[in-house]
């Protein structure tokens, strides 16, 4: 009959679904019109990211049906008020990094209970190496 050969079923209408994790780590599950597991996770050049569980992600589906997807994105729900075009925002539960169009980068993480900022490495503030001050007190 003409009819059934108008339709295709089981193939996707949409090249992408928005879905909420199941599954959190480097294979995500995802549940968008069912449950999918072991998705790769993709992001942005430069970062590294693993969507919590339960969190709202795009799922993009490729191959000739549709059948091959990953995750490749999450919801924005978080960014600074005045965040301009070509300004990055990364945060996470612990704290945050914003890196401003004027060349700022403001740092903000939660104060631990000694009141430290870890720094891996040489810190250089206005080029010269930082020596913190022990002003008052305690000697090296």
């Amino acid at each position: 009959m003409w009819l059934s050969k108008q339709t295709k079923p089981g193939v996707s209408a949409s090249g992408a679904d928005l879905g909420v994790t199941s599954i959190s780590g480097e294979s995500a599950g995802v549940v968008t019109r069912g449950e999918v597991r072991a998705l790769p996770v993709y992001g942005p050049g430069g970062y590294a990211w693993r969507p919590a569980a339960g969190e709202t992600v795009l799922v993009i589906k490729g191959g000739t049906g549709g059948e091959e997807s990953c995750v490749a994105g999450a919801k924005q729900t978080v960014a600074p008020a005045g965040l301009r075009p070509g300004e990055v925002y990364i945060h996470a539960d612990g704290g945050s990094v914003y890196l401003k169009n004027d060349g700022t980068v403001e740092l903000r993480g939660r104060i631990v209970l000694t009141g430290q900022v870890e720094v891996t490495g040489g810190l250089r503030v206005n080029g010269e190496i930082y020596k913190p001050c022990t002003c008052g007190g305690e000697s090296e």
